[in-house]
């Protein structure tokens, strides 16, 4: 007979091989077409000294739209050949997965007494089916990074003040230096009172933007007046993959979405995260409140591709660790809408209105992410308060503890979803 841990090993290597499989031999595969603008674009900058918002990849009409500090970060390319990039880039991809798995699975394994090996090996392979973290893979893109640094951020938080904590917030600064959508953490820093986060991060995106400015002056003027505000370069905003507010309204109908119908969207959906949010900072939780972040920012972005959805990851887990904590009934419930979400995440079910996604079908089918990141922004459970730390009696009278004791449990209710090493 196997043993347990044997059976588990056997079970998790089965399971790892039906995911390669099926990545390998779904279609849909993007040819490291996002890597490829990025290579092309530093590339021509570097070598033939040409702007970096004017190279569009051959055969396309497609260019570099990102902020210019994200071409100055990816000036190394410049040094290496085509393969070496990708090789360098799928690895860099894959250690920001495997941060975040750490990150997302460590504390329910921690909980609840399970294999910590076997425990990331599920959340690897969970993470590897779905179709935004396959499309960004495929695509070449850098998303899981961004993801990752955010996340960063998070674990540097729960450490509150001390050694490593001062630095929060800079993980933040930097991805929102390299693409503005994650800019929106920022403002969450506000909302929960975390501050001196907020201004390490808004510091740090300022300096990354200046380091930008100086070393490709004219590529950040023609950015910030121009090429920012030309939503045409990032690609037609009714495709079926931009799974955002304005990309459903735009596939209701032929014509140009109504801007205001749009707005008035965006300030609902950006008030419900704004008291959410404040409900998970009152709650001392810190990993929900980042999680519904993630959320809103795909929602309210203009543009936000299926592989963009990777900012969906953290609600997922952070709904499953909240429903294991509940009562038998309300966990069955959780968990059966999280699995519902995580099964139309990994289903590639948008592209069947791929060509034709008008009426009532197209509106529920072909904006299905929109629908599933909208629930998880109404859904997603808040984890209540940890129970105060009682004070012990000696005698029939308080025991005074420590500064040390009362900062250690500061922290741990500051941490509650947050992984602790």
């Amino acid at each position: 007979m196997l043993t347990t841990g044997r059976a588990r090993l056997l079970c998790l290597a089965g399971l790892a091989t039906a995911v390669a499989l099926f990545i390998a031999l779904v279609p849909g595969h993007r040819g490291w077409f996002d890597v490829s603008v990025y290579y092309g674009t530093v590339d021509d900058w570097v070598h033939a000294g040409g702007g970096i918002y004017d190279y569009l990849k051959p055969g396309t009409h497609y260019g570099f739209t990102y902020p210019p500090f994200a071409a100055v970060a990816m000036l190394p390319m410049s040094l290496l050949g085509w393969h070496t990039v990708v090789v360098v880039h799928t690895a860099l991809t894959a250690a920001a997965c495997a941060a975040l798995v750490y990150w997302l699975v460590d504390p329910i394994a921690r909980e609840h007494g399970w294999s910590r090996w076997f425990s990331f090996g599920l959340g690897a392979c969970a993470l590897a089916m779905l179709q935004p973290a396959r499309d960004t893979v495929s695509f070449g893109q850098v998303n899981l990074l961004l993801v990752a640094l955010v996340w960063a951020d998070v674990q540097l938080l729960a450490r509150g003040a001390g050694r490593f904590g001062r630095w929060a917030g800079v993980g933040i600064g930097l991805a929102a230096a390299v693409k503005l959508t994650p800019a929106v953490f920022i403002v969450l820093l506000l909302l929960a009172g975390r501050r001196r986060a907020a201004a390490t991060a808004a510091a740090t995106a300022a300096a990354a933007t200046a380091v930008a400015a100086l070393v490709a002056p004219a590529p950040s003027l023609a950015f910030w007046t121009g090429a920012l505000w030309q939503t045409s370069r990032v690609g037609d905003l009714a495709y079926i993959s931009n799974q955002s507010l304005l990309g459903a309204l735009a596939r209701l109908r032929d014509t140009p979405p109504d801007r205001v119908v749009w707005l008035v969207a965006v300030v609902a959906v950006l008030v419900l995260w704004a008291w959410r949010v404040r409900r998970a900072a009152r709650a001392g939780d810190l990993a929900g409140g980042f999680a519904l972040t993630g959320l809103v920012a795909c929602l309210v972005s203009p543009i936000t591709w299926v592989h963009h959805l990777v900012w969906a990851v953290p609600a997922l887990a952070v709904t499953v660790r909240v429903a294991l904590s509940r009562p038998a009934a309300r966990r069955r419930r959780l968990l059966w809408g999280a699995g519902t979400a995580y099964v139309i995440l990994c289903s590639s079910v948008v592209w069947l209105w791929w060509y034709h996604h008008s009426g009532l079908g197209g509106l529920l089918g072909g904006s299905a992410y929109v629908w599933v990141t909208l629930a998880l922004l109404v859904l997603m459970p808040v984890r209540p308060a940890p129970a105060p730390v009682p004070v012990p009696v000696v005698a029939g009278r308080e025991r005074v503890l420590s500064p040390a004791v009362h900062a250690a449990a500061e922290r741990e209710s500051v941490s509650v979803l947050a992984a602790r090493p």
